[in-house]
């Protein structure tokens, strides 16, 4: 059986020195008690345009019986030099769509992840990259959109903007070990289920 899960930096694992984040948790978890593959297909920077760009041909190689997201913060950027988001509410809402219309026809067990909250003390502007600001409210509003395509849709959404606090994340956007520890307690029952309900187990 076969996991991809695609994503962004956090989905990559940074910032956790332990374990390599909450999917490389998932992958030891899985791996040791089950005869399960988890691929993590994060890529630090990706918003769903990037997503969207890769998803079908990454997913054709490994045959997933299930496939989760956990992509949309970096969608919620706010970019000064254009003074615009970095997409529309609108865009966003159709390249989930997209993404969802792509993954069905590779399986039906799909899974989105909630998006993470920021510390704006230190996203106004993020200091590596001060073109670029994360704002809890943008974040909310993206993912209520995901939430919202998931219950229309009858996918499993997995809420995860209200398990972190500012002592969860390092640098104001991406969580420390602590972090990804609560990410993986939260999401690991979840996908153990859905796997369970393909008969896997």
């Amino acid at each position: 059986m076969a996991i991809c899960i695609f994503g962004d930096s956090i989905t990559w694992g940074a910032s956790d020195s332990e374990r390599g984040g909450w999917v490389e948790r998932l992958k030891v978890y899985f791996g040791e008690k089950y005869d399960i593959d988890v691929y993590n297909l994060g890529i630090s920077g990706n918003a769903t345009e990037n997503l969207l760009a890769r998803i079908e041909n990454e997913s054709k190689v490994r045959e997933p019986n299930i496939i989760v997201f956990a992509i949309g913060v970096n969608d919620a950027q706010f970019i000064h030099s254009t003074n615009s988001n970095r997409i529309s509410e609108d865009d966003f809402r159709s390249n989930i769509e997209k993404l969802y219309g792509i993954a069905k026809k590779i399986t039906a067990k799909i899974i989105f992840v909630g998006l993470t909250p920021v510390d704006e003390s230190k996203t106004k502007p993020i200091p590596w990259n001060t073109d670029k600001t994360y704002t809890n409210e943008k974040i909310k509003e993206f993912d209520r959109i995901i939430e919202d395509f998931c219950s229309k849709n009858n996918l499993k959404f997995i809420p995860i903007n209200d398990l972190l606090n500012n002592d969860d994340l390092i640098d104001g956007l991406h969580p420390n070990t602590q972090g990804h520890i609560k990410m993986f307690e939260r999401i690991k029952p979840e996908i153990e289920f859905a796997a369970k309900e393909e008969n896997q187990l």
